[in-house]
């Protein structure tokens, strides 16, 4: 069974789901769908074997957004293999994904969002 990302999900921030990353400084992640994320948030990016880029899987880094699904990342990806996801993915693949896992203590924003209805 695949890993999903709800768009609406009950706590934020929420993990999403990659839909490119591009090679250089600082690095430029998109997501399936608008990420909700802020500036100062810090996320792991997880990559599965099969989707190349395998140098930045696990690394973590405070986010700077671009767009609503777009961010960068303070990582020299410039060498790194070209992130490349299946454009089929079986019922058994896992999905590259970001992770948030922390804040910026002085700005700690979006641990106290508040989503539900």
């Amino acid at each position: 069974m695949p890993v999903t990302a709800l768009q609406y999900p009950v706590f934020a921030p929420a993990l999403r789901i990659i839909n490119s990353i591009t090679n250089g400084y600082p690095t430029l992640i998109s997501t399936t769908f608008a990420h909700g994320y802020q500036t100062g948030l810090t996320v792991r990016l997880d990559i599965p074997p099969g989707f190349g880029m395998q140098q930045i899987n696990q690394q973590f880094a405070p986010i700077t957004i671009t767009g609503s699904t777009t961010f960068t990342m303070p990582i020299d990806s410039t060498y790194y293999d070209a992130y490349s996801p299946s454009g089929v993915y079986p019922e058994s693949a896992q999905f590259g994904q970001v992770i948030p896992m922390a804040e910026i203590n002085s700005i700690l924003t979006q641990a106290v969002q508040n989503v539900l209805p």
